[in-house]
């Protein structure tokens, strides 16, 4: 109250000076304002009584609002302890621990998620299951229309007929030292028979090219004499090395494969005088290629890695300067030349002798199971491959603890069941390998024989009769 005293008695004091300073100012005038400093007084008065009013209010509140803060403080810390008592008297009931029930519950909510997970996967799975073989067709049928190549196989050629009697005394020379020339220089033996036809015989397709082209010169230029006999191999060798690297070349540009090595262009140029079951194999290559390329866009896989396992995948059944398998001498002749290793793996996994280590060793797969397969793409006579097929059979059925054999895949894969009673398991891998190395040294096969043995024992009884 004090500050509002001393503040309205400044107030009426200034204006009193105002007023005694007016000298020239009637009575009438100071009547007035005399009025209206009562009436300021008073607004004044009322206005400061209304201010300690509302400041008295505000403390009041504030001494509520303190006093409900300490309740809720101590309602709080009550709470705290009630709930403590609580879960330690949950956790005497069920023997658990607070970290444990909350284990158990985690665990049951993920058994839930599972379960639901589980149908939902099974559902996705039955309904690909139920479209996959269609869309495979499309796919696989597909690709293979883009592997359609326009190229004409030109087989070997390995029998000529000699015009007449004369030519045939020049082939042979005096004492057989023209035929032995020409044998020496190829590496090539040649038969010729009464009728003047003469058959070139070579595990080598490039020496036999060589020896049927340099025979063709020979016949033409009728000077047929050791010298100019290995004077014209010697040329013709030549002349198929640059064919067989022009035919690399073009098979390389027909898949968009550039900047590989040379050699490996060269030897990619024999397969034009190579052929397996009858199927040339630049065709096959070229075929195979284009249908594993489209293959690897379909199904999002790596197409530079399929283009080059499949240019490459056959690339071992052209050396034959070294023993092995193709697939094997492949390996070695890819890796020699510093091929990817993921495209190793392609050449090294396309007839399953490895598990498929990759999405794109699967297409090679596919992709050269789709050429050699196809109708009309190879030729092998029926009676061979009887012959052939009853021959690795019956070499297995020869050991008196096998009680069949099955031969499947050309020969490549024997399934040999035996009899349980004579042979243990551990006796059974050695009887595998007896059969393997029996196979080697007595049937005619190509590439490798995968030998399995299966011991079975079976248990069964019978119920009572009611």
């Amino acid at each position: 109250m004090g500050i509002f005293d001393s503040l309205l008695t400044k107030i009426i004091a200034n204006e009193e000076e105002k007023i005694e300073g007016k000298k020239s100012t009637g009575k009438k005038v100071k009547e007035t304002i005399s009025s209206e400093e009562k009436l300021l007084a008073k607004e004044l008065a009322f206005k400061i009584a209304e201010l300690e009013r509302k400041d008295g209010a505000l403390e009041e509140r504030e001494k509520l609002i303190k006093i409900k803060e300490e309740e809720l403080t101590k309602n709080k810390v009550e709470i705290e302890e009630i709930k403590k008592k609580e879960v330690e008297k949950l956790e005497k009931i069920s023997a658990l621990t607070k970290q444990e029930a909350k284990d158990l519950i985690l665990a049951a909510t993920e058994k839930r998620i599972a379960e639901d997970l589980a149908r939902k996967i099974n559902e996705a799975e039955e309904e690909v299951k139920a479209h996959a073989d269609e869309k495979a067709k499309e796919i696989l049928i597909e690709a293979i229309q883009h592997g359609v190549t326009d190229l004409v196989a030109e087989y070997t050629v390995s029998t000529l007929h000699l015009p007449d009697d004369d030519m045939k005394g020049r082939i042979i020379g005096r004492e057989g030292r023209n035929i032995r020339t020409f044998e020496r220089a190829t590496g090539v033996e040649i038969e010729i028979d009464e009728t003047n036809d003469i058959r070139l015989s070579s595990f080598d397709p490039v020496r036999r090219e060589i020896a049927r082209r340099s025979i063709e010169k020979l016949i033409k230029d009728r000077r047929i004499q050791p010298s100019r006999i290995e004077e014209i191999i010697e040329k013709t060798k030549q002349e198929v090395e640059k064919i067989m690297f022009e035919e690399g070349e073009k098979l390389c540009h027909a898949v968009q494969v550039y900047r590989l090595h040379p050699e490996l262009v060269k030897l990619l140029g024999r397969y034009k005088f190579r052929f397996s079951y009858g199927q040339n194999m630049i065709i096959h290559t070229l075929e195979e290629t284009k249908i594993g390329i489209q293959l690897a866009y379909e199904v999002k896989a790596n197409v530079n890695t399929v283009r080059l396992g499949c240019l490459l995948h056959d690339i071992g059944k052209i050396v034959t300067e070294e023993e092995g398998t193709h697939i094997q001498l492949g390996v070695d002749l890819a890796r020699k030349y510093r091929i990817p290793e993921e495209v190793v793996a392609c050449i090294a996994e396309h007839h399953e002798d490895k598990p498929f280590s990759s999405p794109e060793s699967r297409v090679v797969w596919v992709a050269d199971a789709a050429s050699g397969s196809r109708p009309g793409a190879r030729y092998e006579p029926h009676g061979e491959y009887v012959e052939r097929m009853s021959q690795i059979e019956e070499i297995a059925r020869e050991f008196p603890e096998v009680e069949e054999a099955f031969a499947y895949q050309a020969g490549r894969d024997v399934r040999v069941l035996v009899k349980p009673e004579k042979v243990n398991d551990n006796e059974l891998v050695i009887l595998a390998s007896k059969i393997t190395k029996s196979l080697e040294e007595r049937a005619s096969y190509a590439g490798q024989i995968k030998v399995t043995c299966i011991r079975e024992i079976r248990a069964s009884e019978v119920t009572k009769a009611k």
